[in-house]
């Protein structure tokens, strides 16, 4: 089911876990920070709110002006677009921290990015990885199952969708020179919804207290939604 691109902004409890995410983020007070993939901007935005030196970044496709532009949802957020499904226009060790919310998983090339994302980060950077599919997620299992009726989306309808495990997560990050402190799955409850009721503040902090504590019992946390990773490069930080 189509529901439009910007669901996720019109969703509460999905913001407030991309507020989750910014809040976790901040605690590390990283002095320059990546948005790889900033999308429609949502996160960037989070983050220049929570006071960090944000550089916004995404792939637009071939037809990408490849130069900054103001996007049009967040307006002061101002976004290199690029052409390139790869390569970055950033020096070598530019950032002290990437984010990669919703991103990874839908790159041609997962290595080649986590070594360009490596290039521009300086030694001991920090990668943060959010909203990786699950591989065993029974929601991802629902979706693909319901798709053919319902039009909906799943990872893996698209060609460079891919899907991750803990183990394959962390094979991935470790194969092209990441340290991985935190690894966990997350999000057990849907939070991309944009019914009315959902959108109460008493009801969409209900529902993201219920997804954050379902993903921490032993055992169903195998069917969350999402793998979580932070990792930092390995050399010493600067």
């Amino acid at each position: 089911m189509d529901r439009g691109i910007d669901v996720n902004l019109r969703s509460a409890p999905q913001m407030l876990e991309y507020v989750s995410i910014v809040e976790r983020i901040a605690r590390d007070a990283p002095a320059r920070i990546l948005d790889w993939g900033c999308g429609l901007g949502q996160v960037s935005d989070l983050l220049l709110d929570a006071g960090l030196d944000v550089t916004s970044f995404d792939y637009r496709g071939d037809e990408a002006p490849d130069g900054i532009q103001a996007l049009p949802r967040y307006p002061h957020v101002h976004a290199y677009l690029s052409s390139d499904p790869i390569a970055l226009p950033y020096a070598d060790g530019t950032f002290h921290a990437v984010l990669s919310c919703g991103v990874l998983e839908h790159v041609l090339d997962p290595g080649a990015s986590l070594d360009e994302l490596a290039r521009v980060l300086r030694p001991g950077g920090t990668l943060y990885v959010y909203k990786l599919p699950n591989r065993l997620s029974y929601l991802e299992w629902a979706a693909r199952r319901l798709a053919g009726r319902l039009d909906m989306y799943y990872h893996g309808r698209e060609p460079n969708d891919l899907l991750y495990t803990l183990a394959s997560t962390r094979a991935l990050l470790d194969e092209h020179g990441y340290a991985v402190h935190e690894l966990r799955l997350a999000n057990m409850l849907p939070l991309t919804l944009d019914a009315r009721p959902v959108q109460r503040p008493r009801v969409s902090r209900a529902l993201w207290s219920a997804n954050r504590a379902l993903a921490r019992v032993p055992g169903l946390d195998r069917l969350a939604t999402n793998v979580e990773v932070i990792a930092t490069t390995r050399g010493a930080a600067t």
